[in-house]
């Protein structure tokens, strides 16, 4: 986890990213942070029972329901309190997702080690973001 070779790997094909707890809010991390993927070229995919469009695009309750849409779920980035990744990252196993990314101040390590087990790539407690900030600057992406 949290290799810095994996996240660079993550980073390097931007795809389709599902944002589990994106906030309608703009003030909100998630609403900023899922804005600027967009802008780098990843294809957002809302994960939010509570609303219906955010950024332009159709919200999905669940990551199941997302990926009925969309198969290809590559990274699975959540913005949810560390006690409710487990079944986060279930569904990230179920859907066949590439990756399960927790933004800064999420961790939960029986959780990752899991997601680990079952193949996805596992970043814990990272600002997707920032660690693409920081890849562009380094000349890397």
């Amino acid at each position: 986890m949290n290799d810095p070779a994996t996240i660079l790997d993550i980073l390097q094909s931007p795809g389709t990213v599902a944002v589990v707890g994106l906030s309608p809010k703009a003030w909100r991390a998630s609403f900023e942070i899922a804005m600027y993927l967009q802008h780098h070229g990843w294809k957002v995919l809302p994960i939010n029972p509570n609303a219906d469009r955010i950024l332009g695009e159709q919200v999905y309750p669940t990551l199941a329901e997302a990926a009925k849409a969309h198969p290809a779920i590559d990274v699975v980035n959540v913005f949810r309190n560390s006690e409710d990744v487990p079944p986060v990252a279930d569904e990230a196993i179920a859907i066949g997702a590439k990756a399960l990314w927790l933004q800064l101040g999420i961790a939960h390590d029986v959780a990752a080690q899991k997601a680990e087990a079952a193949g996805l790539q596992v970043v814990q407690n990272r600002c997707i973001k920032t660690e693409i900030a920081r890849a562009r600057a380094r000349g890397q992406l």
